[in-house]
């Protein structure tokens, strides 16, 4: 199992924490962990893009000059592609870009993104982190003793202080223990997860 350090929130190490093989020391799998990102990637499009092809245009419903004599090219429309203020051919229209990725494939790549993090040295444990009122600047002052400016914090269920705490500072995201992600966990240069949100991400995705 891996151990890895626990520290308070003014950045002392306390103590150290043994992590799950089945989690944290899986062997970490680059395709399996790309094809997540794509997927995640994929399913956040709205697919809102749209053309007008030469049949939605306004205008063009006559024919701009006869067919013979007149020494120019022959036109059926001035809305055809070629014109200026013509249609679009295949263009975009609106589409859903979303699909589904193999449940054992998500949560491989997932134990993948995690194990990477331990693997790289770039997980944070804290032994706890709690906070009466919002409070941005708690959080700032916690990310600046572990000289921290890019991370991705994890804490259990209902920790909406720290949330929102979080929200507006740039380069960092909080999401809850048990709705990890892949694209998030590789995102980040460091993920700081509390100790009890270990324990539920050990249980969630185990």
């Amino acid at each position: 199992m891996p151990k890895v350090a626990v520290y308070n929130i003014k950045g002392e190490k306390v103590g150290e924490i043994e992590l799950k093989d089945s989690v944290f020391g899986v062997p970490v799998n680059v395709p399996v962990m790309h094809e997540a990102v794509l997927n995640y990637l994929a399913n956040q499009r709205q697919g809102t893009h749209s053309t007008k092809t030469r049949g939605e245009v306004r205008g063009g419903g006559r024919k701009p000059w006869r067919q013979k004599g007149t020494g120019r090219a022959r036109q059926g429309s001035i809305r055809a592609p070629q014109w200026i203020k013509g249609g679009v051919v295949f263009g975009p229209k609106p589409r859903d870009y979303s699909y589904k990725l193999p449940k054992k494939v998500k949560r491989l790549a997932l134990k993948s993104a995690l194990s990477s993090k331990v693997r790289d040295n770039e997980i944070i444990v804290l032994d706890e982190f709690k906070l009466e009122q919002p409070k941005t600047k708690k959080v700032v002052e916690v990310l600046k003793n572990f000289n921290v400016d890019n991370a991705l914090i994890v804490i259990p269920e209902g920790e909406k202080n720290i949330e929102l705490s979080a929200r507006n500072i740039p380069g960092v995201k909080t999401l809850y223990a048990n709705s990890l992600n892949t694209y998030d966990i590789l995102k980040y240069d460091k993920f700081i997860i509390t100790k009890d949100a270990v324990g539920i991400v050990e249980e969630v995705y185990a």
